[in-house]
């Protein structure tokens, strides 16, 4: 997006890719998409830049024009309150907070929960959007020794989260099947998904215990991250 160090200089080019791809997943059968800045890093800790929410919202907009499934909107790193400001402007039906409820260290920093403004800002705005907050989030690591478990419950009970997020330790790489079944033995009441490293050869063992996943990965070209959308993969 605009001030980030890779990027291009055209806008409607990116744009016209969010169209493109949120058509792919809706053709190939997913349940919503979400849109994130995942193309910006290196990424700071806390609130982006004026340009990034302004094109966030371009692009959320243009996504909920062009689909008819949920969308969400995920700004790195860890910035909520732009995420739910840009979901309530469009419409948008739910944000993931990387660290809802917490603090964690992470390679920008320490990552700290703000669930206290995030729950008064959606009151405020009287915005209907779920919070889905992960639980020792990928990319980080907990400051001392920490129970999933225990976690999972404070995130979703004392954070007042609506759904939680599982993953394993980095991008690409899926959470042990142990610690899904722990979330969701901890947390029976809630959304839980799985956050990172489904593909077709794990989806039935991690998914046993969860309500869904956040595929991102393992649809792209090749299984390359960086690469875009594949439709066959897709299907």
């Amino acid at each position: 997006l605009p001030g980030s160090p890779r990027w291009g200089g055209d806008l409607a080019s990116v744009l016209g890719q969010a169209e493109e791809e949120a058509l792919v997943l809706e053709r190939g059968g997913a349940n919503g998409i979400i849109v994130e800045n995942f193309g910006d890093a290196p990424f700071r800790i806390g609130q982006v830049a004026p340009e990034t929410v302004a094109a966030m919202t371009l692009a959320i907009a243009r996504v909920r024009q062009a689909t008819a499934l949920p969308v969400g909107v995920n700004m790195l790193r860890n910035d909520a309150r732009s995420a739910l400001a840009v979901a309530a402007v469009t419409g948008a039906a739910f944000i993931r907070v990387n660290v809802h409820y917490g603090v964690m260290a992470a390679d920008e920093g320490l990552v700290q929960g703000e669930a206290f403004e995030t729950l008064r800002q959606r009151r405020a705005l009287d915005a209907e959007v779920q919070i889905l907050a992960d639980v020792l989030v990928k990319h980080a690591v907990p400051l001392g020794p920490v129970d999933l478990g225990l976690m999972a419950r404070e995130t979703a009970y004392r954070g007042l989260a609506d759904g939680l997020i599982v993953t394993g330790p980095v991008t690409g790489q899926p959470p042990k099947a142990d610690d899904v079944a722990l979330a969701r033995q901890a947390v029976p009441d809630r959304l839980l998904l799985v956050g990172s490293g489904v593909d077709a050869s794990n989806a039935r063992e991690l998914l046993a215990q969860a309500d869904g996943a956040i595929v991102g990965t393992s649809l792209k070209y090749g299984g390359v991250v960086a690469s875009r959308i594949d439709p066959e993969r897709v299907k």
